[in-house]
């Protein structure tokens, strides 16, 4: 009864691939309707092929089962079994070969060897309309066999019918060779058409959500850098605000006044962090940094040295800058903060320390930190630079970021050092 398992199991696994044909033939048809509502085009090319588009091609045994039906057929209980065997063996084949695990098993080999034997005895057996099953074979070798075995595959079975056709009715067998031939070659051409034409549009939908994901994750890590530099700043100034009140009102004024200014570049950058156009200055993160420094009452020390830096390295250190003094102001406890800006040959090298013991002036906002660094380190990481960031053997916290140094000008460099009464506040 083993067989009438395996029978069963076959017939489920049928019956299940014809469903799914028709899922994927109506989720075919709701998207078709949707883009025409949307006024788009369809690019979808359908559900993918399955064994039930090639067994049509059975038809072209019906002159073999009329033979039998009609009593033309000496020993019709063979012809009759061999016609079964062959159905049989076809429909497990083709139903197989739009997987490519299941395609390259060795029992889908062994049935298509087993196939062609069937085909051979019965050509041979009786000629005429039997001879029809060698185009089938054919088709269903180019379903099965793909790359380099193909052609040899091919003109093989070609030869094979040539010959037994020609055996059994003279050279008009010429015109079987040739359609087995064409068979097997356009169905195997078709089916990896199609198989190709789907794993690129797979390989595309895979790089369209690799770039959704690459803008997310970009527009994340610049929201978070704007924003907590951002906070920062004016939670700062406000506070030296509200402290210069009572003594000094100017002194006050040009707070609030840098708080607004601060606010208005803030939503620039913003609008174009959105869009993707923003590409950073060093030196006005170095004149933020200075200011933002001073507002909090940490004495800023900024040198620079080296050729000028071109856009996309200059806005790499921008962030570093931004992230670096943002974390000093709120985190510190620092009375000073060093800012080194170094060329050298093919590198450039940010050093950002403070002279801090980890204890802030004011308490930072809960649920805030903890991811700037880890997104610049993956900024760096992605144009060939690094970052590092810890407590300095000197007592502090010192960030140190290196990148490589490409469209250098021929300039001097300049090394001349900033000191604080040189970088005061500026309003950004």
């Amino acid at each position: 009864m083993s067989w009438l398992r395996k029978a069963g199991c076959r017939v489920d696994a049928w019956q299940l691939a014809r469903e799914t044909w028709k899922e994927d033939k109506e989720r075919l048809k709701a998207e078709r309707k949707a883009a025409r509502k949307a006024g788009k085009a369809v690019e979808n090319p359908g559900p993918p092929p399955t064994g039930f588009t090639l067994l049509p091609w059975l038809l072209m045994g019906l002159g073999a089962f009329s033979n039998i039906f009609q009593g033309k057929t000496p020993n019709p209980w063979i012809g009759s079994i061999g016609l079964l065997t062959f159905n049989s063996l076809y429909i497990y084949v083709v139903f197989r070969a739009f997987d490519r695990e299941r395609r390259e098993a060795w029992s889908t080999r062994a049935a298509l060897v087993l196939m062609g034997a069937v085909t051979c005895g019965l050509a041979i057996g009786y000629g005429g309309n039997w001879l029809l099953f060698f185009p089938l074979l054919g088709l269903a070798t180019g379903a099965i066999v793909r790359g380099p075995w193909l052609g040899k595959s091919g003109l093989g079975i070609t030869v094979v019918a040539g010959t037994v056709a020609c055996l059994r009715d003279g050279w008009s067998g010429i015109n079987i060779a040739y359609g087995t031939f064409l068979s097997t070659m356009v169905t195997a051409a078709i089916l990896s058409l199609s198989e190709a034409v789907r794993e690129l549009r797979a390989a595309r939908e895979e790089l369209a959500r690799r770039a959704v994901e690459k803008e997310r994750l970009r527009f994340s890590r610049d929201l978070h850098d704007l924003l907590g530099h951002t906070l920062s700043v004016i939670v700062v100034k406000s506070e030296a605000a509200r402290r210069l009140a009572d003594r000094d009102l100017d002194a006050a004024l040009m707070q609030v006044t840098d708080i607004e200014s601060v606010g208005r570049q803030a939503l620039t950058e913003i609008r174009e962090a959105v869009t993707g156009y923003r590409e950073g200055s060093l030196a006005t993160e170095l004149d933020r940094a200075r200011s933002a420094l001073t507002a909090a009452g940490i004495e800023p020390l900024v040198r620079q040295s080296g050729p000028p830096l071109v856009p996309q390295t200059e806005a790499l250190l921008g962030w570093v800058v931004r992230e670096a003094v943002t974390n000093a102001v709120r985190h510190s406890g620092a009375s000073r903060c060093e800012i080194a800006v170094e060329g050298r040959a093919g590198r450039v090298r940010l050093t950002i320390s403070d002279n801090g013991d980890g204890t802030p002036s004011t308490p930072p906002p809960a649920g805030i930190g903890g991811t700037g660094l880890k997104g610049l380190t993956e900024r760096l990481g992605a144009a060939g630079g690094s970052l590092r960031a810890g407590p300095s053997p000197r007592g502090g916290f010192t960030v140190t970021a290196e990148l490589p140094v490409e469209g250098e000008l021929p300039v001097e460099p300049s090394a001349a050092p900033l000191s604080a009464a040189a970088t005061g506040p500026r309003a950004d």
